[in-house]
């Protein structure tokens, strides 16, 4: 998949999500560096094996909407080979609109699946009010997710979680989990017959919102953990949105930084050999 393929502009052909783009140059250009982001980080990490199936997870917020439209823009230009299935939760949020998405993907005619399973409940019951629900809420939907995929016989589950997502984790396990971790691109769960991919790495958070925005995605908002107060995510939000305002260009940077890692220049010896270190003798 080379990334110096031209792209070419959308008309009438093209997936039904995309037929009422805007056609202005700061669409196009905005179009275009998601399609150049996306496609580099399926090539730089490997993710497409043509002819497989991938579960695409669509919760009705800005993020995954624009993953489902640049991997079927992709589809369509013939730069991904794989077969896509959208597949919404829904959690059992109170007050969450059942009809939007069933109605969209129909609407614009992508296979899809909406799965019903109350997590909502099992969350609020186990954790005190005002606790963090992310964690588990995230727990008990991945573990349903993978179900999903493998009744589907999808290989791939591909999550909507962009750029700053992955800064916020680095920055959180930094300064609350005393490691260098951050969300990887891909991997494997635990089971190991399902990979978990994030072709939005690279994708900036503003370019998706402009992205939905434009495009007029009915955007279902969060009312489980988005109605939460002081989050340490939220922290770290703030914290990059700060080191971009004084700094532009960090957030690329540090994105950039985190597939960029010398082992011996840091500390941990599970990873390089320190021990074995020992200068030449001299005569």
């Amino acid at each position: 998949m080379s990334t110096a393929e031209p792209i070419t502009e959308i008309d009438d052909s093209c997936p039904a999500l995309l037929r009422n783009a805007p056609g202005g140059v700061e669409f196009n250009k905005l179009r275009k560096r998601l399609i150049r982001q996306v496609r580099e980080t399926l090539d730089t990490y490997g993710m497409v094996r043509p002819g497989a199936r991938w579960l695409v997870a669509l919760s009705g917020g800005k993020d995954s909407y624009g993953l489902l439209a640049v991997l079927m823009d992709l589809k369509w230009r013939g730069l991904l080979p794989v077969e896509l299935l959208a597949c919404n939760l829904d959690q059992g949020q109170p007050n969450f609109p059942k009809h939007i998405l069933p109605d969209f993907l129909t609407r614009n005619g992508i296979a899809h699946r909406i799965e019903y399973q109350d997590t909502y409940s099992i969350v609020t019951d186990k954790l005190p009010q005002g606790s963090t629900y992310c964690s588990l809420c995230s727990r008990l939907r991945r573990g349903h997710l993978y179900r999903i995929a493998r009744e589907e016989g999808c290989s791939a589950l591909v999550l909507g979680h962009h750029r700053e997502d992955i800064l916020e984790t680095f920055f959180m396990n930094l300064f609350h989990g005393g490691k260098l971790a951050a969300m990887p691109p891909k991997l494997l769960n635990d089971e190991g017959d399902v990979e978990v991919l994030r072709p939005l790495a690279l994708c900036a958070e503003g370019d998706l919102a402009r992205f939905a925005e434009a495009l007029e995605f009915p955007i279902i908002p969060c009312d489980l953990c988005g109605s939460q107060d002081g989050l340490q995510r939220n922290a770290m939000k703030v914290m990059l949105d700060e080191f971009e305002r004084k700094m532009p260009g960090r957030k690329d940077v540090m994105i950039r930084a985190l597939g960029t890692i010398n082992p011996s220049h840091m500390l941990d010896p599970k990873l390089f050999d320190f021990a074995a270190l020992a200068a030449r003798e001299t005569q």
